[in-house]
């Protein structure tokens, strides 16, 4: 059987003109990145299309293809004869070259070109890296010459794009030398990945490039002596800032293997940041086609909450049906069934797991009051006894499934849940929130917790309720709560799957980003700055004389 790199680079791609005329562009709106991938640079936008989200169940070591299943559901949609537009989010190199690997999607049901995409692409992440990195650089230009504006203490951290948890703690030390008036310090600090960054989160929530340098000068660096926040804008760095962005705010273009269109940008990681690709692109795809679909990263615990909860309020959209990504070997691992026998038929482990699932398709229907389908993965040792388990488990919840054969057979493969995934769209609803944008940090969060996590309540730490008591204090309310906490389980404990219960979640740290205008509860062991696996897929990836790559998925 082909790797996934086989498969792609096997394709006949189209020029990528050609992907888009589908779309109705022509190559004014292009700015072309060789024949296969193009920046749009559309002057007005009007979302109008039907919006799908793909979100799926906490993830598992089998992997759920939430990907795999968004590209072979549009492809599917296209195949119906629809106008359809996917939109994901670029890879990181960090997972890339750890232990996630790729995020082009699997098999028949990929974004190409797929080397591309995973690697460097159209250099959106390096622009966001210098970005970052310049304001950092500002910051401590500014206190080694005089610091007048009396940073105390400086928040803002630096990123890569590279897992390195060798950097998660340094110690800055700046040497003034002979320059007069200037002074020499120390600084504990450190890194953060590029997908968990500020400037991601302001590239991928900004609406154009006025409001970009708006998010930007509104990041905020640090306190005062007096305690007051200290804001990007007061060292003029937004507009050096936007700059260094102007290429990397407008969506990329590229394509499935069956000639789809595929927007691809922003990259913020789900457990740590907010999970969505670019409010550009979302408002792009829905300008100029009939259905567009997104992902939301990792369970719906995270992605897809955020998603509504941040993204949808931001940008005024809303979905019209959300699809819930499982397989029946992951759902066995919830339910207690040991790695090695996941092919074996286990109805007991099966029915263990299913909460997981079920607790997703709750949250949907009743929280945000949104039709959901859920959308099996097919594997070849599903057996008939567990895939009717399933079936019977999401129809006693009021939920269509669908086993799909998208890895396998693409486009074709996802018709079914496409014309499923259409007739749901259908179905009249008004989208509502988990919490009130206007009441307080520890209730929003609490909310978060009770509602979809299905927790008893949040232990706040004595550091993070001083933080929130300050927050408040200077006057900030009505911003959306980001909790970051581990994706493999609905509470803060990766040990704890399927539907746990009696659980709190612990909130060691709050962190208020200005540009982006969210507050972030750090809770458990979460880290922003991930690192290698004990056998780094890096240790897979190779290329010839020749320029072939292997290991790459």
């Amino acid at each position: 059987m082909l790797t996934d790199i086989e498969i792609a680079e096997s394709c006949k791609m189209r020029d990528i003109r050609e992907i888009a005329k589908k779309l109705g562009l022509n190559e004014d709106n292009l700015e072309l990145y060789g024949k296969y991938k193009a920046k749009i640079d559309l002057k007005k936008v009007n979302p109008k299309s039907k919006l799908i989200l793909v979100t799926a169940i906490n993830p598992t070591a089998s992997g759920e293809g939430k990907t795999t299943v968004s590209i072979g559901l549009a492809d599917g949609i296209s195949k119906l004869g629809k106008r359809a537009c996917l939109t994901l989010r670029e890879p990181s190199l960090g997972p890339v070259f750890g232990i996630k690997g790729g995020a082009a999607g699997g098999g028949y049901a990929q974004v190409v070109p797929m080397a591309d995409i995973n690697l460097h692409f159209t250099g959106d992440l390096h622009a966001i890296t210098a970005a970052n990195n310049l304001l950092c650089s500002m910051i401590d230009n500014h206190i080694l010459r005089g610091n007048v504006l009396d940073i105390k203490e400086v928040y803002f951290r630096r990123c890569m794009d590279m897992n390195d948890r060798a950097l998660r703690d340094i110690t800055l030390h700046s040497e003034a030398g002979n320059m007069k008036g200037c002074a020499s310090y120390d600084r504990h600090e450190g890194f953060e990945i590029t997908a968990a960054s500020e400037v991601m989160a302001v590239l991928c929530l900004a609406t154009d490039l006025v409001d970009l340098k708006t998010r930007l000068g509104n990041i905020v660096i640090g306190i005062d002596g007096k305690g007051n926040f200290v804001r990007a804008k007061q060292l003029n760095t937004e507009g050096a800032m936007a700059t260094l962005l102007k290429d990397a705010i407008k969506p990329n273009l590229v394509q499935t293997l069956e000639g789809t269109p595929a927007i691809i940008h922003g990259g913020p990681f789900a457990n740590i940041a907010h999970g969505c690709n670019s409010v550009r692109a979302t408002y792009t795809a829905m300008t100029l086609a009939d259905y567009t679909v997104t992902e939301a990263g990792f369970g719906a615990d995270l992605g897809a909450e955020k998603f509504i909860d941040a993204k949808c309020r931001i940008a005024g959209i809303a979905p019209d049906c959300v699809v819930v990504v499982a397989t029946v070997k992951a759902l066995k691992l919830h339910g207690g069934a040991d790695k090695s026998s996941l092919s074996t038929e286990n109805i007991d482990a099966l029915k263990a797991g299913l909460p997981n699932l079920l607790k997703h398709i709750e949250n949907i229907k009743t929280v945000f009051n949104k039709p959901v389908v859920v959308a099996m993965n097919r594997f070849i040792t599903d057996t008939q006894a567990e895939i009717d388990a399933v079936l019977l488990a999401c129809e006693n919840a009021g939920a269509k499934a669908v086993f799909t054969d998208v890895f396998l057979h693409g486009g074709e493969g996802g018709k079914e849940l496409a014309k499923t995934v259409l007739q749901e769209c259908e179905t009249p609803s008004k989208l509502s929130y988990t919490y009130d944008l206007n009441d307080s940090i520890v209730k929003k969060t609490e909310d978060i917790v009770k509602k979809i996590y299905g927790g008893d309540g949040v232990e706040f730490s004595e550091t993070a309720l001083k933080k929130i008591k300050d927050i408040e204090a200077k006057g900030i309310s009505g911003t959306p709560v980001i909790i970051a906490k581990t994706q493999y389980s609905l509470s803060d404990d990766a040990k704890k799957l399927a539907r746990p219960t009696g659980f709190k979640v612990h909130v060691r740290d709050i962190i208020y980003k200005g540009g982006a205008g969210f507050v972030v509860a750090v809770a458990g062991e979460i880290m922003l700055m991930p690192g290698l696996s004990k056998v780094p897929g890096a240790e897979h990836i190779d290329i010839d004389e020749n320029g072939k790559i292997t290991g790459l998925s």
